[in-house]
């Protein structure tokens, strides 16, 4: 099994990044190379799960908040509409 860092289509970045130029639909040298696409893009997708993770923790008292300014802001608009919809019409008696 070839190493990726032997492979012709890795390339080291100036910073030491890793580049790497293999498709897997196109120039894949060897089976094993697609086991180690697929690790790659599992671990990038895992990294992007866990930084949404954490920015909606950092937003979750903000939208706790959020929720109930927009509850008492229904209830108070409820409050002021109850006088449209009288339930006490068998006070004034029948209308002739």
């Amino acid at each position: 099994m070839i190493q990726c860092k032997d492979c012709e289509f890795f390339e080291e970045g100036p910073a030491g990044e890793k580049i790497f130029k293999c498709d897997p639909f196109a120039n894949i040298k060897e089976p094993e190379c697609i086991s180690k696409w697929q690790l790659m893009r599992l671990d990038l997708l895992l990294s992007s799960y866990r930084m949404m993770m954490s920015s909606q923790q950092r937003m979750g008292p903000v939208q706790d908040k959020i929720m109930k300014y927009v509850e008492r802001e229904l209830k108070d608009l409820d409050d002021a509409d109850s006088w449209k919809a009288d339930d006490n019409d068998d006070d004034f008696g029948p209308i002739m």
